[in-house]
């Protein structure tokens, strides 16, 4: 993976960092649960700030789904503390995921540094399985705050996916034509894109849904 930016479907890269909860193996330390990790371009400041506090909020549920959280940008492990710190005693809510302290090593090996933006990393999520997989890469721009509920969305579109062999919707669960239910694989093969309709709910052979 060295000299590239992983993509989805690789392995994420095997890391040691330097975080707020000490030290920690990426992914070893997370195997056999799901993880986010996500970078910020730094601390103390406000769209960040608001993005902490909504990923904090959504962190009990995001355990509930087997889900872990860390997040990461180039600032030393003082000033993530201290900015902790202030999240706690000014906005009422404590940071409980670990923050890495970066030294620009996990930013090149991820892609996280912008080369028209300076040496602030770029707002990237990285969703990670408990294989240790990457499961999916989004980029947001610095001015650009990201919306939080669609990172549960998608841990959930994805665990329901990997157990049930399907494919999640649009806007899932509430899509505008099937509402809450899942997408069948479509058929490979003549006799079995004739049975698709007597089998499932079809707009066509290519295009069957089920309840779950």
């Amino acid at each position: 993976m060295e000299g590239k930016m992983p993509l989805i479907g690789d392995l994420f890269p095997e890391i040691t960092v330097q975080t707020t909860h000490g030290m920690v193996n990426l992914p070893g330390d997370y195997k056999g649960k799901w993880f986010i990790l996500f970078s910020h371009p730094a601390d103390f400041t406000p769209v960040c700030t608001t993005e902490f506090v909504a990923f904090q909020k959504r962190l009990p549920k995001l355990k509930q789904m087997n889900c872990e959280l860390i997040g990461l940008s180039v600032d030393q492990v003082f000033s993530h503390i201290k900015w902790d710190e202030w999240i706690n005693e000014n906005l009422n809510v404590e940071i409980q995921f670990p923050i890495i302290a970066d030294t620009g090593k996990v930013a090149d090996t991820l892609g996280l540094i912008h080369p028209g933006k300076g040496t602030n990393t770029v707002r990237a999520t990285f969703i990670v399985d408990p294989k240790g997989v990457i499961r999916a890469m989004l980029y947001y721009p610095q001015e650009l705050g990201r919306n939080m509920d669609e990172f549960l969305r998608m841990i959930e579109g994805f665990q329901v996916s990997d157990k049930n062999g399907v494919a999640i919707p649009a806007n899932w669960p509430n899509n505008e034509l099937i509402k809450d239910r899942v997408i069948i694989p479509p058929a490979t093969d003549v006799n079995t894109a004739k049975e698709r309709s007597k089998q499932y709910e079809c707009y066509d052979w290519w295009f069957c849904h089920k309840k779950l």
